[in-house]
């Protein structure tokens, strides 16, 4: 068995609820960061320390799951 296999990395899902037009050009930015195009558009993510600086950041954007 491979060992890719047996491990379970935790996932986050966040989408993009709210536009970024009229937002601060490093929150548009991150917004892009986490792969997020337009909105209602989710992506699943691993959760880590570095993305939930991101998702901190533009909380006001975005919906988090998991």
């Amino acid at each position: 068995m491979s060992t890719a296999t047996n491990q379970t990395s935790k996932t986050v899902t966040v989408t993009l609820v709210k536009s970024v037009i009229g937002t601060k050009k490093s929150h548009r930015a991150t917004v892009l960061g986490l792969g997020l195009r337009r909105i209602r558009h989710s992506v699943t993510l691993e959760d880590t320390p570095a993305v939930r600086g991101m998702i901190s950041k533009v909380d006001y954007l975005v919906k988090v799951e998991g």
